[in-house]
């Protein structure tokens, strides 16, 4: 079972920054128990939602030909709690990116308010573990993750008037 921690794009730059919405909700299973009563999301899946948002970012910079792994999470500050009923941003920043790995940016807003900054590293393990052999197909950017993007690449922007 593979677990996609955003719902939508709502921003996407090729190759520089991308926004990802998350609708937290109570029909979500962890949230019972993470804490009884008081239910919030856990940080780890914050941070996780921040990987498949950067993730995508970064994959898509390469025509998803590399496969593309969290290797670090360099930095992740919380700020607030997040709880069932919030709707978050979750911006992820290219801060740079080589055949062999990518380092990104972010950060998780409710409205105008800071949830969490997270930096993030990942490597292209098709580039970067020489010797080491992987599937042809590419077993990271599945059609559930491409579906996501597809989704707002598809969508037209509404002028104003």
């Amino acid at each position: 079972m593979r677990w996609i921690w955003i719902d939508k794009f709502v921003e996407f730059e090729s190759g520089m920054r991308a926004v990802a919405l998350k609708n937290v909700t109570l029909a979500e299973e962890h949230l019972h128990d993470h804490f009884p009563g008081f239910p919030v999301m856990p940080e780890c899946l914050m941070i996780e939602g921040m990987a498949q948002t950067a993730g995508i970012l970064v994959g898509e910079a390469r025509g998803f030909s590399e496969k593309v792994i969290l290797a670090k999470i360099k930095n992740a500050v919380f700020h607030h709690y997040v709880r069932p009923g919030d709707t978050i941003l979750i911006h992820a920043e290219m801060e740079s990116i080589a055949p062999e790995a990518a380092s990104t940016t972010g950060k998780i807003t409710r409205g105008d308010t800071v949830i969490a900054e997270i930096s993030l590293m990942f490597s292209h393990i098709d580039k970067n573990l020489a010797g080491k052999e992987f599937p042809e197909e590419n077993f990271v950017f599945t059609d559930m993750f491409n579906s996501l993007l597809r989704g707002f690449v598809g969508q037209k922007k509404e002028s104003k008037p």
